[in-house]
């Protein structure tokens, strides 16, 4: 049988209404009260109808994170960050999957999910400006990744330029002279791509190194087997860098296969750094030294900020201004580290 606020509240001696206000996490509770009241709860093992909570508040406790590609490490683990960070606000999210395909991204965030879900935290690749300024459903949305929309949504990121910086002056600190760029690719609108391009030509250039389009190597993609495709073209048209900069380690770990194969090792002949720092890169026969997005950071930053936007809406609707134009969010950046390993500082 299914223990009720009633149930609660005769054991514990008080009025519903004031397991309520404890159950709610109201600050109006005094602490002996309240102590009173979660002995109770715990005593009779109460749990509060979620559904029923959410459907007072005119809610579904649903929000949906929809992310390029689910199998790749990087999202996998700030989708699980993400989970962990909703489950605070006892909310549940619903993943979505875009290929980082426009299409789908404009059919997420045009909310053809709205009558399922509270918010959206969206990563996408593709998606334009004008995408989003036609945007006319009213669901809550949170962007993250390094595209700048100008738009009155809140944004998360990390200092792409800034990263991609630490890596090449880590590498020149090592004495590396030719840093190529493995994942170079002007042709996309991936604007993480193009942001660690710029901080690799930005850093050659203060050091005053090489930074032309010969080390400047692309890639099909941005999978293990795009960064061998791309690292085998890089020797065969005749240049030999004594270091690569990956735009993530998925690409790292397949150039590194490519080294090997050809001979080269890893770090003594060419050193190697990737991005993201995905388990991958931690547990391989040589360690990557890599730069690490604050991916819990990066969950908690997004989820707050949407139930910032829910609280919002739900104040304008009770005040009456629910049209009251959205106004400008700044961008928010989360930290970052670079973390040295064994492909740039061999095995100590």
């Amino acid at each position: 049988m299914r223990v009720s606020l009633k149930d609660v509240a005769q054991l514990a001696g008080v009025s519903i209404k004031t397991v309520s206000n404890v159950v709610n996490h109201y600050e109006h509770v005094t602490p002996a009260m309240r102590e009173r009241v979660q002995r109770a709860i715990d005593e009779l093992g109460y749990r509060p109808n979620l559904t029923a909570r959410n459907l007072r508040k005119g809610r579904t406790g649903i929000i949906a994170l929809a992310v390029p590609e689910l199998g790749n490490p990087y999202f996998a683990e700030l989708a699980g960050e993400v989970i962990d960070a909703a489950a605070e606000h006892e909310l549940t999210v619903l993943l979505d999957h875009t290929r980082g395909e426009r299409e789908r991204e404009v059919l997420v965030s045009q909310g053809f999910r709205a009558r399922v879900i509270d918010g959206l935290i969206l990563s996408p690749l593709e998606l334009e400006p004008e995408d989003l300024s036609a945007r006319t459903d009213d669901v809550p949305l949170v962007l993250l990744g390094e595209r700048e929309y100008a738009l009155p949504y809140p944004h998360i990121a990390i200092d792409n330029v800034a990263a991609a910086r630490s890596a090449v002056r880590h590498l020149i600190r090592l004495g590396r002279t030719r840093i190529a760029f493995l994942g170079a690719r002007t042709d996309s609108p991936n604007r993480p791509a193009q942001l660690r391009l710029q901080g690799w030509r930005e850093e050659l250039k203060a050091a005053g190194l090489e930074g032309g389009e010969r080390l400047a190597a692309p890639t099909g993609g941005w999978d293990r087997g795009d960064g061998a495709e791309g690292m085998a073209r890089l020797l065969d048209s005749g240049v030999r860098p004594d270091a690569v900069f990956a735009y993530n380690d998925l690409v790292a770990v397949g150039a590194m296969r490519v080294l090997h194969e050809r001979g080269l090792r890893v770090p003594w002949d060419v050193a190697v750094v990737g991005f993201d720092d995905v388990p991958e890169s931690r547990y391989g026969a040589v360690t990557l030294t890599t730069i690490s997005p604050d991916k819990k950071a990066i969950a908690r930053l997004a989820v707050s900020s949407l139930v910032s936007s829910l609280e919002r809406a739900a104040a304008q609707r009770v005040n009456g201004n629910g049209d009251a134009p959205p106004e400008q969010q700044p961008s928010v950046f989360a930290p970052f580290r670079l973390l040295e390993r064994e492909s740039t500082l061999g095995r100590r």
